[in-house]
């Protein structure tokens, strides 16, 4: 399966029926940016939404979650792939990108002080050591950015909740193939294992933060 093309869609409300009451805690918080790769990102319309709108709500999570001294963390998959190591995933995705696109992009670029993981499947714990770092950094909330909704990063949000990690999905900060794709997505995650967040709400909760030296 090839990955479309000039999408666009507009955002959908966050309007489904959240289980939980849980509100971030910066103390608490670790900041995901999934896979926004320079391989990815060419399926979306740059001028118009979801990517004119989500784009700018992951920049401005991120400036938050520095600000606060909340943990930022990427995934990216790495290019050129060992068919071995790509396994199950050529079957319905092909061999996955080239090296020459896997950068995150120009607007997301991690930083010093950034953690960079190399993810291999669709969560972003599956072979790599996020859950070893959240343990370390004693923290136990995953509030997650990026794309696409309803792949990686719901399916991150269930393993997360599996790990009893809280998962938070901001639903103006992530993007899917279509707009029914997107709405599944946070449906499903609101229903059935987090609490589906909006920027506005995510960086009120982060500015509460103390930040220390």
């Amino acid at each position: 399966m090839s990955l479309p093309r000039a999408v666009s869609y507009p955002i959908p409300e966050p309007d489904c029926p959240q289980r939980v009451d849980w509100v971030v805690d910066p103390s608490r918080a670790v900041l995901l940016i999934h896979d926004m790769q320079d391989h990815f990102v060419r399926t979306y319309d740059r001028g118009r939404d979801p990517w004119r709108t989500a784009v700018p709500n992951m920049v401005a999570l991120r400036a938050a979650a520095r600000k606060a001294g909340v943990p930022v963390v990427y995934t990216a998959q790495p290019g050129d792939q060992d068919p071995e190591e790509r396994a199950l995933l050529a079957d319905f995705w092909g061999p996955g990108l080239v090296a020459a696109d896997e950068a995150v992009i120009d607007e997301l670029r991690p930083e010093a002080g950034d953690v960079l993981l190399t993810k291999w499947r669709y969560s972003a714990f599956a072979k790599t050591d996020l859950a070893e770092r959240m343990r370390a950094w004693e923290r136990d909330q995953l509030v997650i950015v990026g794309i696409y909704a309803h792949i990686g990063v719901m399916t991150t949000a269930l393993d997360a909740f599996m790990r009893d990690v809280q998962p938070y999905v901001v639903g103006d900060a992530v993007a899917d193939f279509t707009a029914e794709d997107h709405a599944h997505a946070i449906r499903h995650v609101a229903a059935r294992c987090g609490r589906v967040q909006t920027t506005a709400a995510v960086a009120s909760a982060l500015s509460e933060a103390e930040v220390t030296a």
